[in-house]
């Protein structure tokens, strides 16, 4: 009997808990939501001064910096830049077309220098400190920024002798 008793008031409180809770959640959604106040638009964001790009390409510099850009680069970014890899979309990372000229005219060297070393959000790790020098990094920057340029776009021919 005792038992019987336990379980019925054990139901018992059940009941009332789940009630009072069926209560308050009619009571939410009839309860009409409070008017939303729109944010003002956020200020857009500082523009960071970036430094400029300190070298001037050589052929020898890009046929540097194309050994850097597929052994660090392509497997995300594509062999012409494209962005469209089976790595980029196993990662669900949405690559820009460096072969579209739009895609990088918003972006100073500085600036893709800077994410290059330091990577961005969780898709674009930071370089591995110590693996390229900064000139070889600028040239990197300099080789992306030709594939906006085509097939026919080549480094200048310019020679190490004339610096």
């Amino acid at each position: 009997m005792k038992s019987l008793l336990l379980t019925f008031a054990g139901i018992l409180l059940v009941v009332a808990v789940t009630a009072g809770n069926a209560g308050r959640l009619w009571s939410q959604t009839q309860t009409p939501a409070p008017a939303v106040t729109p944010e003002p638009a956020a200020a857009p964001a500082q523009t960071m001064a970036y430094p400029k790009n300190p070298v001037k390409p050589t052929a020898e510099s890009q046929a540097k910096a194309k050994e850097l850009y597929q052994r660090d680069c392509a497997m995300c970014h594509g062999d012409n830049g494209n962005g469209k890899t089976d790595l980029a979309e196993s990662m669900k990372a949405n690559m820009g077309d460096w072969t579209q000229p739009s895609t990088l005219q918003n972006h100073d060297d500085g600036e893709l220098f800077n994410v290059i070393r330091n990577g961005k959000g969780d898709k674009m790790p930071p370089e591995q400190e110590g693996r390229a020098k900064d000139d070889a990094v600028w040239n990197l920057v300099i080789y992306i920024r030709n594939f906006g340029k085509g097939p026919a776009a080549t480094a200048p021919a310019t020679t190490a002798e004339s610096h």
